[in-house]
């Protein structure tokens, strides 16, 4: 067996973090200004390269504003966040969202899922579908949940990719770190099998070209998850 070299964080991921907990904290409050860099720099113990570069970083994964000649600010990242900012705010929490931050990913998913399979129905060939179900048999022998996710996550994309929509799935992999969350959950709860059961069902609408049959198999599945009879919130 072997092992794989270990890393400390760098002193750029270490300023990045302190800033962006004491944000998420509520320390750091929206439109507030941080002290110029080169304030920064001097109490952090750290170059004013350090500091260019992580706010920098911040400013892209939506936590701060950074106004030319005016400063640096607290951003409502609620509203100027991106994937990366919801990744960060996992992150913080230890992987787990709130339960609002659930719903608000499976109602984006459910109105994906409906698009993605009505663009396979009228696009793909049986050939991709046929690989389609490869992977829907992968997942009937996966062993954990973590590895269920991972392959539910590979259907659903290439599910996407066939639709021939170029955009899709870049949208789908930019939701890929919180819904594979959610699928482990899930699994976790409720069995790899019935992950299973859901996404093999899925596909055979989508084989049989059955626009209103998968319709209706999407809201059920995903509204009984919204709903919480099928539950995957927290507490």
């Amino acid at each position: 067996m072997e092992f794989e070299r270990l890393s400390a964080p760098s002193l750029k991921e270490l300023f990045v973090q302190q800033v962006r907990d004491k944000i998420l904290a509520g320390e750091l409050g929206v439109g507030s200004r941080l002290p110029p860099e080169r304030e920064l720099a001097r109490q952090m113990q750290v170059s004013r390269a350090v500091v260019n570069g992580g706010l920098a970083e911040l400013a892209r994964q939506g936590f701060l504003e950074l106004r030319p000649r005016q400063g640096t600010f607290v951003a409502d990242y609620r509203r100027s966040g991106n994937m990366d900012t919801l990744i960060a705010i996992m992150d913080y929490k230890g992987g787990m969202l709130a339960n609002s931050e659930i719903r608000a990913i499976l109602e984006v998913r459910r109105a994906l899922e409906h698009l993605a399979c009505e663009l396979a129905i009228d696009c793909a060939s049986d050939a991709e579908l046929a690989e389609l179900g490869a992977i829907i048999d992968e997942l009937g022998r996966a062993e954990t949940p973590g590895e269920a996710a991972r392959i539910a996550f590979r259907f659903q994309h290439e599910l996407a990719f066939v639709g021939g929509n170029s955009i899709l799935p870049l949208i789908y992999y930019s939701f890929r770190s919180p819904v594979i969350t959610l699928w482990e959950r899930f699994c976790s709860r409720h069995s790899v099998e019935a992950l299973y059961r859901n996404a093999s069902t899925l596909l055979e609408h989508v084989r049989n070209r059955d626009k209103a049959a998968v319709g209706r198999w999407i809201d059920q599945y995903l509204n009984e998850a919204i709903r919480g009879s099928r539950q995957i919130y927290e507490g």
